[in-house]
């Protein structure tokens, strides 16, 4: 089985893909159309960036922000939560799942990955 397809298997995940490192979608699965999944890869990519810089001016400022490389990020709405470790991501129905367990399972999944972005 694929980490993808692991993911939605668990309880609240209606979607779950992989992108590359140039934001290219590798797999998905779930409740999203092809298109969506490559927007959410490439929107995914694109934060994963952004996470990347914040964490290296907060280097810069000597303020030991310990966040270099990022490893993931979430982000919760009122209904619906995304969650990205290294290059996979999931979408979450709050109502049905658990974030908690959905992150941990991530974590430890993904714990060998490589977190360098090309």
């Amino acid at each position: 089985m694929s980490i993808v397809t692991d993911l939605l298997a668990r309880s609240g995940v209606i979607a779950a893909g992989q992108y590359t490192y140039k934001a290219e979608l590798l797999a998905y699965e779930g409740a999203l159309s092809a298109e969506h999944a490559n927007i959410i890869a490439i929107s995914c990519y694109d934060m994963t960036k952004n996470m990347a810089m914040e964490g290296d001016m907060l280097t810069a400022l000597n303020l030991q922000g310990g966040n270099r490389p990022p490893q993931g990020w979430i982000m919760r709405g009122p209904d619906y939560t995304v969650c990205v470790v290294a290059n996979v991501f999931c979408l979450i129905d709050n109502h049905k799942g658990s974030l908690n367990k959905t992150l941990g399972f991530m974590r430890q999944a993904l714990a060998n990955s490589s977190l360098d972005l090309v």
